[in-house]
This record gives C-alpha cells, structure tokens and sequence, in this order.
C-alpha cells in the first residue's frame, strides 16, 4: 500500500511537469490538473464533462449528436425515390417521336449547349408538347435530385421559346423541382444536410429564428440575392421548420428576377462566352438592391422592438 501511494503521489508533479513542459498557452496548462485529477480521483471528469455539457447549447448538442452519414435505410429509400423518378423520365423518353438519341445529353458546356439548341429547333417545332414535356421533366429531375446543370437548361428554354414563354417555364421548372426536392429532403434529408453541413445549417436556423416574424420576406431576400445556394436552401427548409407555403411563394417570386437574367442570356447565346458572364458585379449589384428592398420590412419592425 505504502508503495502504490508513492508511485501515484509521484505521476502528478511529473505529469504536472510535462503538461507545462510541452505547452506554451496558459489555459492549456492550467486545465492539465484537471485531467490529472480525473484520472487518480474520479470525481473531476464528472465535474468537467457537466461544464462542457453546459457550455454547449442545446441546438449544438442536437447537430453534434445527429453529424453521422445517412443509415443504411434511409440511403436505400433515397435510392428508390431516385429510381423511381427515373423509370418515369425514362418511360417519357421511350414514348416521344422518334430523335436522334445521341445527340440528346445533358449540356456541360455552352459548346454542348449550342449543339443541342440546333438540334433541338425542329424537333421543338414539330413536336411543340411533347417536346416541352420532355424538357420540364428533365429539369424537375435535375432540380429534384440536385443534378448541376440547370443553368443550361434555362439558357436553352430562352433560346427555344423567348423571354416570356421561356421565363415561365423556368420558373414552373424550378419552382417544382424545388418543392419536390423540399418534400425529399423532408422524409430523408436530415441526416444528409446535418452530415454535410452542420455549421451552415445551424447559422441557417438562427437566422430563421430572428426573421420568424417576416420569414416570407427573408426567404424572398435569399432567393434573390446568392446569399445561400438554392440547393441548401431547398434541403435545409424542411429541417429548420419552414412552412411550404412560405417556401413556394418565395420560390415563385424570388426566382423570377435570376430567371429572367438567365433566359434573356439565352436569346444571345451565340454571343455568350461564359456562363460567369451572367452574374458580373453590376448584375449581382441590382439583384442585392432588390433583395434589400424586400428585407427591409424585417429590419424597420427590428430596429423598432428595439
């Protein structure tokens, strides 16, 4: 007994020691004896995981605790949503007049872009309906399962259909695929956006708490400026409580000013360089004052509560 006591009277100064010896900050070395008396003693690693506990808030602990990649079902049930969208685009396909299939492919480029656009005149043409059936359920595929590429496909509906036809019909695109993507993420996108990220959805959710009052107006504000990707904001909406209905009107109207950039781009599409050339500084500028102009009853009933 004599002995233990003196083999363990003499592991803390030397790990006393060695805590100083190998640290330069001072709140580094101070908490050392802390973790030494945990271990001799017990007692103090309760009382320091109850301060760490307590430090954390309650939001912190709930996305720490659910950071974990999607479980084996949910991944297996976002699997066969994805199938099942795809046996019916694919269906749609196979049921359209008779193309020239290899020149049908997703555009990744504005050279590939142009290709399909003359490709695809006639065909839009002839085949007015069923034509705009296979572009609304490509874009709605690609919209709901978070496909890139969408930007070509609005630059093509201005192209093929003009400002008006084609603005609507990017809207009517986006704003499904949106709600379907809302809807998707829903039943299984929780663990998906809190795996991919935490820290942007917890911000995103205090957010939502400030403007609950105004939320149609910061949604509107977010749709118009690029402040947060549309992609997180279709999967992190549901997550955070966002009512649908406010998430569809503010799709509706807050993608109609992008959209209307995008398509009107389309009808100069030989002249086009680079799809950057549709976002320059004066373009986001305006897209700003407009997202200000919207948020501004939030701030105004803001600075009033204060």
């Amino acid at each position: 007994m004599k002995a233990t006591e003196i083999l363990r009277s003499s592991s803390a100064p030397n790990a006393l020691f060695e805590s100083f010896s190998t640290s330069s900050a001072p709140s580094i070395s101070m908490a050392a004896p802390r973790g030494v008396y945990a271990e001799s003693g017990g007692g103090g690693r309760a009382l320091d995981e109850d301060r760490e506990r307590n430090a954390d808030s309650p939001t912190d602990k709930k996305y720490r605790a659910e950071k974990s990649p999607p479980s084996r079902w949910e991944f297996v049930a976002a699997l066969g949503v994805f199938l099942s969208f795809s046996s019916a685009l694919l269906f749609i396909y196979l049921t359209m007049p008779a193309a020239d299939y290899e020149m049908l492919k997703l555009p990744r480029t504005l050279a590939d872009l142009r290709l399909l656009k003359d490709h695809l005149g006639s065909y839009a043409r002839h085949y007015p309906a069923k034509f705009i059936l296979g572009y609304c359920s490509t874009y709605i595929f690609m919209q709901t399962f978070m496909i890139p590429g969408t930007i070509f496909m609005s630059l093509l509906a201005g192209a093929l259909f003009g400002v008006c036809r084609g603005l609507f019909l990017v809207v009517f695109n986006a704003t499904a695929g949106a709600s379907s993507c809302y809807f998707l993420s829903k039943l299984i996108g929780k663990p998906i956006v809190v795996w991919l990220w935490p820290d942007k959805l917890r911000y995103f959710q205090a957010e939502i708490g400030r403007h609950r009052d105004k939320l149609l107006n910061y949604m509107l504000f977010l749709r118009v400026t690029p402040t947060l990707p549309n992609l997180f904001i279709n999967l992190a909406s549901p997550i955070v409580d966002i009512p649908f209905y406010i998430f569809f009107l503010a799709t509706v109207i807050g993608l109609i000013p992008a959209s209307y950039i995008t398509v009107s781009a389309g009808l100069a599409l030989g002249d086009l360089k680079s799809v950057k050339d549709l976002y320059d500084y004066k373009t986001l500028g305006v897209l700003f004052i407009i997202g200000s102009v919207l948020l501004f009853p939030t701030l105004r009933k803001r600075k009033a509560s204060v």
